[in-house]
């Protein structure tokens, strides 16, 4: 049997749960639990880099600590056309409009690229006056503007690897966007240690290597993941005489992923803004910064992978005319997040020094790291619960009141509080300020969810842009 029809058996035989229909448990945990080993791969990009970065040297490490939420904001104004698409192709689902739903996947992958080419071009050309605000050491500085070039010259190939796991995920399908990602980290793994330190014929790029590495293993991928949409294998299937942008349809997708790149957007700011607290206290904080932001996003993958199975699940129950079986969606998954993350973080300040001494044998930043542990662990299970609701609000397309309360939290709440905790309590108020912004983003999003808002979100009140484009053109690609 040849590569090819090992590849077609692997993604064309997999049984299909119905969203729409029966229990909730067994479809929340076929979409979730690919998705919390997909995003725990994920994360991989990052503990890898920051392991082996770990090694190089500190400085590479605080680097990385100034250049991730900058990356992450680039990305953000570029992936609300994946939550736009996602969401578009889960209701056209739960509609049975499978048409509708391949006329968004197309146009979405048409965009979205469009968008991540121009963001990354911006990026390219603004990196230098970025870094400059945060007034940082000049070496850290220079290896953070180096790392950050060759990323967003490379921003096409992350964005594109996301649009296609976000496009899967809206049609229901966790499994194929998991085994693409495994092989994705696999290139990553490999090859971070080779170009970082230089391993035979290979020269030693220090922290360009980090980089280059990450963009190789997205865009061979990012290849695979576009053969099977356009082969349609899982559902999914993008047709190349509807990946002609069409403005009109283009429009809808600003409408609803705007306020989703916001959202994004908005979180990768504060941890932007952070920096500026942070860069006032000296390297190994904000190196302990840049390991607990990451040890932290590895805890609450859960909250993540649940949130957007929750959204899968709430776009296709609405699309279906079902929100009340989308209510008990969200309100089950919120109550069993918060105890289990709650329980988690509790474990993780009795292990904080040896969990972050696994990322660096600095001791000043493997204090400063326990103590960020210490105080924002005991809060995941509030960040859960947040993330919870507010991926119920993307799935039934209210994108501006998940962005709303995601800018509450993060800028309305955790900004002010680091700033004024900072000057009186030094490093430590900064670490109070993430304890804060979970605390009143949890609360305000389950409140806000039981006002109901969100049951009128039903985004398939329309024509079929995919019917009328058939209207005139033959249906063969």
């Amino acid at each position: 049997m040849t590569v090819r029809e090992h590849l077609e058996r692997t993604f064309s035989a997999r049984e299909e749960v119905d969203l729409t229909d029966g229990g909730i448990v067994k479809p929340l945990l076929y979409l979730s639990l690919p998705l919390i080993i997909t995003n725990v791969l994920q994360t991989a990009y990052n503990v890898a880099d920051t392991f082996w970065l770990g090694r190089y040297g500190t400085t590479e490490v605080a680097a990385i600590s100034f250049a991730f939420p900058i990356i992450f904001l680039l990305i953000s104004f570029a992936i609300g056309f994946s939550v736009a698409g996602s969401v578009l192709v889960a209701q056209y689902v739960g509609a049975n409009r499978e048409r509708d739903a391949e006329y968004a996947a197309s146009q979405t992958v048409s965009f979205s690229i469009l968008g991540a080419l121009v963001l990354g071009v911006f990026g390219y050309t603004v990196v230098d006056d970025v870094l400059a605000l945060f007034a940082a050491e000049p070496e850290v500085t220079a290896a953070a503007a180096n790392y950050m070039r060759i990323y967003a010259l490379g921003l096409v190939f992350v964005f594109g690897f996301l649009m296609f796991m976000s496009l899967m995920r809206g049609y229901g399908d966790t499994v194929t966007p998991m085994l693409i990602m495994f092989v994705s980290v696999a290139i990553n793994v490999v090859l971070d240690p080779l170009l970082i330190f230089g391993v035979g014929p290979l020269p030693e790029l220090g922290i360009a290597g980090a980089a280059y590495a990450t963009i190789i293993a997205r865009g061979l991928t990012l290849a695979v993941g576009l053969w099977l949409m356009l082969r349609g294998y899982r559902g999914v299937r993008i047709r190349l005489r509807e990946l002609v942008p069409d403005p009109t349809y283009g429009l809808k997708l600003v409408r609803i992923g705007l306020p989703a790149s916001f959202e994004g957007a908005s979180r990768a700011l504060s941890m932007s803004l952070l920096l500026f607290v942070v860069a006032l206290f000296a390297t190994p904080v904000v190196a302990a910064y840049g390991i607990g932001t990451r040890i932290l996003s590895v805890i609450v993958l859960p909250a993540m992978a649940l949130s957007q199975g929750v959204e899968t699940m709430t776009g296709q129950n609405v699309g279906a005319g079902k929100p009340d079986r989308a209510a008990k969606a969200n309100h089950l998954a919120a109550a069993t997040l918060f105890v289990f993350l709650t329980a988690t973080g509790v474990l993780s300040t009795l292990a904080a020094e040896p969990i972050v001494a696994l990322f660096t044998n600095d001791p000043a930043v493997v204090d400063a790291g326990a103590t960020f542990l210490d105080y924002v662990a005991p809060t995941f299970g509030l960040f859960g619960a947040m993330y919870i609701y507010i991926g119920g609000y993307r799935g039934a397309g209210m994108t501006g009141t998940a962005a709303g309360l995601v800018l509450l939290a993060f800028m309305g709440v955790q900004i002010p509080v680091a700033w004024v905790a900072a000057n009186a309590f030094g490093p430590t108020g900064v670490w109070l300020s993430f304890a804060a912004a979970h605390l009143v983003g949890a609360v305000g999003a389950a409140l806000w969810f039981r006002r109901g808002t969100w049951r009128d979100g039903d985004l398939t009140a329309d024509a079929g842009a995919a019917s009328a484009f058939e209207s005139s053109a033959p249906t063969d690609d």
